[in-house]
């Protein structure tokens, strides 16, 4: 094995976690090569192991027995050799986990991983927080953390940390969300292991991978003393995401575009079109975006899935930016052209996840799913059954995975009793007609057609089925640059314990700015004004944290 890691034997440890893709592509940046464990033989193979995992802990434990994969890691941790493990990776060191009390983890270190308390915060948690070096132990080469550097998490149970017994001999780094402190990172032996998210970390994740991969770092026994968890700071930005329609033009050509209230042609009679989506996606990262989402509205119903230009632009843009990517539409079942196989939601999900998406975003399906779950319940049946796509997505790859994306309107009306099955609120705005109050209706197939259900009936309904996370869209505020629909995003923040990111409107950084401080909304989200350099991301940025508004300034935009 070689000082810098090129003759070395890196492997990857995939049991079928979902966007692997992403972390293969940070190490092909960083110039180096790895191969995945096909058998329980490559692990005698291998010099270096990188494990990454998302998704739910029993999942991982069952995949992993499933493949033989169990005793063969113990054998190869206990040899000596490094092994690196992200997310669910690290989780499986511990002893187990609240989440499936049933299946035992590897039991490297001691403790139990466990769910964060929605009651007091939103959960999961989602976005870029810091880790602090808990441990004094400055006697030897460390992993490259640098003390409160931040990285990107995303998860709903983490393990505790107490700073006593064991856990001074192996935790590295320790992160606060709100009202608890969590391991983000353990260090003993031979084996690393991180709860965030190295691969989609930006910078500062490339040179945490980049130092596991190059140096042989070995942890030696250590039994000084750590920091108390009350010492260590809950610096939880709040993320700003930059999103691209993306839609096929008259000429064939899959183009990043912007509608008015969801029109997206121009007077001409034209699609707008406001760029390439990868380039695009590749500035964005540049300029500091926290995430990226694409919206594909476009049907490509005659196209084998497999086919699907969208997958390409994922597969294209994960090579270039190193931040979370969200995909949102077309995640449902989908029938082949040719009727020779339906892929299953589920399916269709994991082959976005291969192709380099972290998350998937679920519209005018989501709408009919909180249907059938209300209809249910008036019932008196179970409303969950596990046949919707929100269910089998968050079940097999974690409910962080999941997004709705909501498209409501106002509807006006005189009195909460002239909409009796609806959540009704009073509006500082009125209607047309002088009308004080208004509820909030979803609508579907891109907001071309209105339901029966409501924003509220759909995210509380929604976030029962396993959903992680709701991107508020509003049709009323879209391309009006006026701001965020302030009314909308506070009510849906008081419905749910998810995070909750407001779109449409935005035209200047105070609006952002506006958002958060009235709503305490957990990210804020633009398209055009982003698109046409109207409102740089760094502006926005700087604005924020000006108001005292905790964000991830990169070092791009520190100079």
């Amino acid at each position: 094995m070689t000082a810098n890691g090129q003759q070395q034997k890196l492997y990857l440890l995939d049991y079928g976690a979902g966007n692997v893709r992403s972390l293969v592509n940070a190490i092909e940046r960083l110039g180096y090569h790895i191969e995945f464990i096909q058998s329980a033989a490559d692990f005698d193979k291998a010099d270096k192991i990188i494990f990454p995992g998302v998704g739910a802990f029993g999942y991982a434990i069952q995949a992993m027995h499933k493949k033989g994969y169990m005793e063969s890691l113990r054998s190869y941790i206990a040899s000596g050799r490094p092994l690196m493990g992200i997310c669910v990776g690290m989780q499986v060191l511990f002893d187990g986990s609240e989440e499936s009390p049933e299946d035992s983890g590897l039991g490297i270190f001691e403790g139990r991983v466990a769910l964060f308390n929605s009651g007091t915060k939103t959960v999961p948690h989602i976005g870029w927080n810091a880790a602090q070096v808990v441990h004094a132990d400055e006697s030897q080469p460390a992993p490259a953390t640098v003390d409160g550097e931040r990285f990107y998490f995303v998860h709903s149970y983490a393990v505790p940390y107490t700073g006593e017994g064991s856990q001074s001999r192996f935790v590295h780094t320790a992160t606060r969300y709100s009202d608890e402190t969590i391991i983000s990172s353990v260090w003993k032996g031979n084996v690393f292991a991180t709860q965030f998210h190295p691969e989609k970390s930006g910078s500062a994740g490339l040179a945490l991978l980049k130092s596991f991969i190059q140096d042989d770092l070995i942890r030696k026994p250590f039994e000084g003393t750590v920091a108390l968890p009350s010492s260590v700071k809950d610096t939880l930005s709040v993320r700003v995401i930059a999103c691209l329609d993306v839609r096929t033009n008259d000429s064939g050509d899959l183009v990043v575009t912007k509608g008015d209230q969801y029109d997206v042609r121009e007077n001409s009679g034209e699609v707008r079109n406001l760029g390439k989506p990868v380039d695009l996606a590749a500035r964005y990262f540049t300029e500091g975006a926290d995430e990226i989402t694409f919206l594909n509205i476009t049907s490509f119903r005659d196209c084998p899935f497999a086919d699907t230009p969208m997958l390409e632009v994922l597969r294209q843009t994960s090579r270039r930016v190193f931040v979370p990517l969200t995909i949102g539409g077309g995640v449902r079942d989908v029938a082949e052209p040719d009727g020779s196989r339906v892929w299953p939601a589920v399916d269709v999900a994991g082959e976005y996840f291969r192709s380099g998406a972290d998350k998937v975003s679920i519209g005018s399906d989501a709408v009919y799913a909180a249907e059938r779950y209300w209809q249910r319940a008036a019932a008196g049946e179970s409303p969950l059954d596990g046949s919707t796509a929100i269910e089998q997505i968050a079940e097999r790859y974690g409910r962080q995975a999941v997004v709705i994306s909501v498209d409501p309107r106002r509807v006006y009306v005189n009195s909460p009793e002239d909409a009796p099955n609806h959540h009704v609120i009073e509006t500082a705005f009125p209607g047309p007609e002088g009308q004080r109050y208004c509820w909030y209706q979803c609508t579907v197939k891109g907001g071309r057609e209105p339901r029966d259900t409501d924003v509220r009936q759909l995210v509380t309904a929604c976030q029962a089925m396993g959903a992680g996370e709701i991107l508020l869209n509003c049709m009323d505020k879209d391309g009006t640059n006026s701001g965020y629909d302030i009314e909308l995003i506070k009510d849906t923040k008081a419905a749910v314990s998810i995070p909750v990111i407001a779109s449409s409107g935005a035209g200047c950084p105070e609006h952002f700015s506006q958002a958060v401080e009235k709503t305490n909304v957990d990210a804020v989200l633009a398209a055009g004004i982003f698109h046409r350099r109207e409102v740089p991301i760094e502006a926005v940025k700087r604005h924020m944290d000006e108001c005292g508004i905790s964000v991830r300034i990169t070092n791009e935009q520190a100079t």
